[in-house]
């Protein structure tokens, strides 16, 4: 997910206001959609969601995101106005069918990381409340009563963040088949079943191995950045606020130093450089002309897409040693 907080003229603000749209500017085989909400003091939300299963390694979330701004019912309400922060991050969007079990020793695991995302909703936070308010009872009695921390996952199965996540089940994984049989598959699910379908659809498979090879399609071309709507990642990734210590050790780490120019650059045309919304991941010329991996650590936004896109699973993400990161503020 990219978003960018704006601020825009008094006269196309309403506060409260929410749009909400699937597909375009993605193409049939990639699910996503975007949001835009009117917050207060003239402020507006506008993000791009990709699902990071897409098979083309051409696509780029970032440029999609560029080129939804420019869509003539988006364009107008941003022109004039003023861009206050950009962000992203990475959304656990498995749902019913991929929750783990939340308790380990010393803590459990609640809200978006444990994957209690509401789909088609686009709803998380209250889901997220509730479970830490599970979580924070379940420690109380643990202390009080000598139960177990256990007693954290019979709750939560037996809350209604259980119900509500079991019949939004199958929304997600219907995409699987492209997106008009999605929208069929739920309508199916909403209007008819209402949740209760005898069948339960399983997520295709992990999202790094999704990814095809560069021969089976043609290269994207994306219009240059305007600066009136759409813009560079440098650009955006100032006003993330993000800030890394140089002098502290790369918290992005390669497991085989040799599969970015040996596998990711012959075989996928290096996706590193397109699934990164913040030019993390560079392939710079060498003294010989050849293409080699740069990593530059300190534009990480801590989306964790790297860790999850990559082909060959070969990139690590550990955090920052010095605490660094983006310095979001209204996002």
């Amino acid at each position: 997910m990219v978003v960018l907080v704006w601020e825009i003229d008094a006269d196309k603000h309403q506060p409260g206001y929410v749009l909400h749209t699937l597909g375009w500017p993605l193409d049939q085989k990639t699910y996503g959609g975007s949001f835009l909400y009117h917050m207060k003091d003239r402020q507006v939300a506008v993000g791009l969601v990709v699902a990071l299963d897409y098979e083309n390694p051409f696509l780029n979330p970032y440029e999609e995101y560029q080129r939804f701004k420019r869509h003539p019912a988006i364009r107008p309400l941003l022109e004039g106005g003023t861009v206050l922060q950009y962000g992203a991050r990475s959304l656990n969007e498995g749902g019913f069918q991929s929750i783990p079990y939340p308790v380990f020793p010393g803590g459990a695991i609640i809200g978006c990381s444990a994957g209690f995302l509401n789909v088609p909703k686009i709803k998380g936070t209250h889901t997220a409340m509730k479970s830490g308010m599970l979580a924070a009872e379940s420690a109380f009695s643990m202390l009080q009563e000598g139960l177990k921390m256990e007693n954290y996952w019979d709750n939560l199965r037996s809350s209604w963040i259980w119900e509500e996540l079991y019949t939004a089940r199958n929304y997600r994984p219907a995409f699987e088949y492209g997106l008009y049989p999605g929208l069929a598959l739920s309508a199916v699910e909403h209007y008819i079943l209402k949740g209760r379908s005898p069948v339960t659809l399983n997520h295709g498979k992990p999202d790094h191995e999704a990814t095809r090879e560069a021969q089976l399609f043609s290269p994207i071309e994306y219009s240059k950045p305007d600066g009136v709507v759409s813009f560079d990642v440098p650009t955006s990734l100032y006003r993330s606020n993000t800030n890394h210590d140089h002098d502290q050790p790369s918290h992005l780490h390669l497991k085989d130093p040799t599969v970015p120019e040996n596998v990711n650059l012959p075989k996928y045309a290096g996706p590193e450089a397109r699934y990164c919304p913040a030019r993390v991941y560079e392939y710079i010329p060498d003294e010989t002309g050849d293409l080699k991996l740069q990593i530059n650590a300190q534009n990480c936004l801590h989306c964790k897409a790297c860790s999850i896109k990559d082909p060959k699973q070969n990139i690590e993400w550990t955090v920052p040693e010095g605490g660094g990161g983006p310095g979001y503020t209204i996002m």
